[in-house]
C-alpha cells in the first residue's frame, strides 16, 4: 500500500469534501431557542427542494437512511392495512419486515434480481389486494440495479395507491421519478456526500391526508410533528433537537451539488459508471445487470471471490464492498457516488482491482 489517504469506494458512506468537514466543525447554534437554526433547516428544505425536484413538502430527520424507511411505513399504516412490497432485492423485501413489525399486511410482489418491475404485473396485484401503500426500492444497493419506476408508479396513482420509495442510494446521483412518489426517502451519506445522521422524506399532499388519518404508534418515527414546525416564525418547534452538526453538513454538502448544478451532477456521475465499467470489462469483469445498472453504483460478478478481493483491493489503500445476503461472495462493489463519482477515484479504484486479481 502506497503512503496516500486510504480512498473510500464504498456505496455509502462516501468521502466528504473538505468543505463539509469544516463546516460539520462549526459552533453550533441551539435549535429549540435560537432562531438562526430554524432559518437554516428552511434555507435546507428549499435546497432539497432543488435536489429532488419537487414542490412536494420535505423533511429533514435526526437519523440514519433506515429511520427515514421505518418513518415512512409508520406515519401511513396502521393495523391490519395491507401493503404492496415490490421486491428484487434485499431492501425491496425488507420493506416487508418494517410493515409486518408495524402491525401491516405486506404482500411481496417479487421479481428477479437482474429485471425490472412489470406495470401490468403491478396493476394485476394491486387489482387482486387493494392495496392502501406500496413501497418500492429505486437503487438497490446491494446489487447495484436501478429499478424503472415510472410505470408503476403510474399505476399507483391510478388506483390511488400511495407509494413509498427508497432512493437513499439515488438522490442527488440521478433523476428520481418525484412526481408521482408520496414519500420519497434519501440519506445524507451516499450521493449527497455528507456524514451519515440525517434521512430526508418528500411528502405528498395525498401522504399528508393520511399521515393525519391514521393512528400511529411511535412519536420519534411519526411524521404528523413535523407537520407544522412553524418555520416562519422562529425559533421553529422542532419535536426533538436536531442534529444540529449533521445539518450544517448538510447544507455544505447541498452547496456543491447546486452550485455545479443537477444535471450536470447526473452527467458526472453516468460518465463515472460507464468509465468504472469500462475498466472493469477490461479486466474480464461484467455488472451483475448491465441492463439495469445505476449510475452510483456497480456490482461486479467475481464468483465466490469478493471476500478476497475486497481485503487484496484494501492492501492498495482503497475500500470496497463485497454484496449482501446471498451475493456476499459473487459481488464486488464499487460506489461512484457523490464526491467519488470522479474519473481520477475511479481509475485509481480499479488499478487497485487490477492489482488484487493478479
Amino acid at each position: 500500500m502506497d503512503d496516500r489517504e486510504t480512498l473510500v469506494m464504498t456505496p455509502g458512506p462516501t468521502a466528504l469534501p473538505e468543505s463539509v468537514r469544516e463546516a460539520m466543525a462549526r459552533p453550533i447554534h441551539n435549535p429549540d431557542v435560537e432562531p438562526e437554526f430554524t432559518e437554516l433547516y428552511r434555507d435546507l428544505l428549499e435546497k432539497l427542494g432543488e435536489v429532488y425536484g419537487t414542490d412536494d413538502d420535505l423533511v429533514v430527520l435526526a437519523g440514519e437512511g433506515m429511520v427515514g424507511l421505518e418513518t415512512g411505513v409508520d406515519s401511513l399504516i396502521e393495523e391490519g392495512d395491507t401493503v404492496l412490497c415490490l421486491a428484487n432485492g434485499i431492501y425491496g423485501a425488507g420493506f416487508a419486515d418494517l410493515v409486518e413489525s408495524h402491525g401491516g399486511e405486506p404482500v411481496v410482489h417479487g421479481a428477479e434480481p437482474t429485471e425490472g418491475f412489470d406495470p401490468e404485473a403491478v396493476r394485476e396485484a394491486v387489482e387482486e389486494h387493494d392495496p392502501a401503500v406500496a413501497t418500492m426500492v429505486h437503487c438497490e444497493t446491494p446489487t447495484g440495479v436501478l429499478n424503472e419506476l415510472d410505470g408503476v408508479l403510474e399505476v399507483l396513482d391510478q388506483r390511488d395507491v400511495l407509494s413509498v420509495v427508497d432512493a437513499v442510494s439515488s438522490l442527488g446521483g440521478t433523476e428520481v421519478p418525484t412526481e408521482h412518489i408520496d414519500i420519497g426517502l434519501g440519506a445524507t451519506q451516499k450521493c449527497l456526500s455528507s456524514p451519515p445522521g440525517l434521512a430526508t422524506l418528500s411528502v405528498s399532499d395525498a401522504a399528508w391526508e393520511r399521515v393525519a388519518a391514521v393512528e400511529q404508534d411511535s412519536f420519534y418515527l411519526n411524521l404528523e410533528p413535523w407537520r407544522d414546525l412553524g418555520l416562519d416564525d422562529p425559533p421553529a418547534a422542532f419535536p426533538y433537537t436536531h442534529s444540529v452538526s449533521n445539518c450544517y453538513a448538510l447544507d455544505a454538502s447541498l452547496d456543491l451539488l447546486l452550485e455545479e448544478g443537477r444535471e450536470d451532477v447526473f452527467e458526472r456521475h453516468a460518465e463515472a459508471a460507464e468509465h468504472c465499467r469500462e475498466r472493469g470489462r477490461e479486466l474480464g469483469l461484467e455488472p451483475f445487470s448491465a441492463e439495469l445498472a445505476s449510475p452510483t453504483v456497480t456490482a461486479f460478478a467475481v464468483e465466490g471471490r469478493a471476500e478476497e478481493l475486497r481485503e487484496r483491493v484494501a492492501e492498495e489503500g482503497v475500500v470496497l464492498a463485497t454484496g449482501l445476503g446471498e451475493y456476499a461472495e459473487d459481488l464486488l462493489r464499487v460506489g461512484h457516488m457523490g464526491y467519488n463519482a470522479d474519473i481520477e477515484r475511479v481509475d485509481r479504484t480499479m488499478d487497485a482491482l487490477d492489482a488484487a486479481l493478479e
